[in-house]
């Protein structure tokens, strides 16, 4: 992965997502003194089956803050106007992120799978997809001043080009790889903050840390065998 940039914006559909996919490279990164934010499009609110949406929504958000922490995020914004689970892609989330852009001026933007599958092996979502589209869309419509001109009309918000790479963590193609070593533990403390949710996932039984330590492991073990022989956390990159 390119190493010439000092901020990055992370976009993704859902709380948990970028624990999934990224979590220990943004440690690594964090660690190295460069400036990464978190951008979340839903509050996850349909993620947990025996929780109703609204207080779904306050635990998954505050479960994500302390994920954060955990990889040296310090600053995590949710959207408001984007249901879990129905996201509409288009220009409202278009200019949604175009907004985010301009305002956190990143080199680096970071997203989740938006291919169809991950690896032809199970299906993705329609969120993931749609999120991840319109970050890859609105990397350029952020930088085009008579594309969403109401961003410095209304909000003061002047177009921003100085988007180099677009990474796309969990991508079935990646091409690039972020060697990792002490985020993995950082990694693994974030994922395993996501306690009700993985609960959920797996019943009021299920270990959260256990868990989370051998999805992490397994991940970026896998990535290795792909770099190098060492620990790493694969990316899909586009280039701008």
């Amino acid at each position: 992965m390119p190493d010439t940039w000092q901020r990055a914006l992370a976009i993704v559909a859902h709380p948990d997502d970028l624990e999934y996919g990224a979590a220990a490279a943004v440690a690594e990164w964090t660690a190295a003194g460069r400036e990464v934010t978190y951008l979340l499009v839903t509050r996850g609110e349909a993620g947990i089956d025996g929780l109703a949406p609204a207080v779904c929504a306050a635990i998954r958000e505050g479960e994500q803050r302390a994920g954060a922490a955990h990889v040296g995020v310090r600053t995590v914004e949710f959207l408001d106007g984007h249901r879990d689970g129905v996201i509409k892609g288009g220009t409202a989330l278009r200019r949604d992120l175009s907004a985010a852009i301009r305002r956190h001026r990143p080199e680096l933007l970071i997203t989740l799978n938006h291919h169809d599958t991950w690896g032809g092996v199970r299906w993705n979502t329609p969120d993931h997809r749609v999120v991840g589209r319109a970050v890859l869309d609105a990397a350029d419509d952020a930088g085009n001043r008579w594309i969403f001109p109401e961003l410095k009309d209304g909000q003061g918000l002047a177009p921003w080009t100085g988007v180099r790479w677009v990474a796309v963590a969990g991508s079935p193609y990646p091409t690039h790889a972020a060697e990792v070593g002490p985020g993995i533990a950082r990694a693994v403390s974030s994922l395993a903050a996501h306690e009700a949710y993985i609960k959920g996932l797996g019943g009021p039984g299920q270990d959260p840390a256990a868990y989370a330590r051998t999805f992490i492991e397994q991940m970026v073990r896998a990535g290795g065998e792909r770099y190098r022989g060492r620990p790493a956390t694969l990316f899909q990159l586009f280039p701008r």
